[in-house]
């Protein structure tokens, strides 16, 4: 998909040097791709301590 953006470019500028991506478009991929990451993340905190993962690996094994 083409876009066109407006980013200031000291902004692109510092994320190249920070990111060593090669080009503009590879930097924007790598924004985009850790935004989503982090997002996945904070959503999965909210559910610490509210599943519970007390696996048995005695049990898994044996319903082969």
């Amino acid at each position: 998909m083409r876009t066109t953006l407006d980013i200031p470019d000291d902004l692109i500028i510092e994320a190249l040097k920070i990111t060593q991506s090669r080009t503009k478009t590879e930097l924007i991929k790598l924004a985009l791709e850790n935004i989503i990451q982090k997002n996945k993340i904070q959503n999965l905190k909210r559910f610490r301590g509210k599943i519970d993962l007390e696996i048995d690996l005695n049990t898994l094994r044996k319903r082969q």
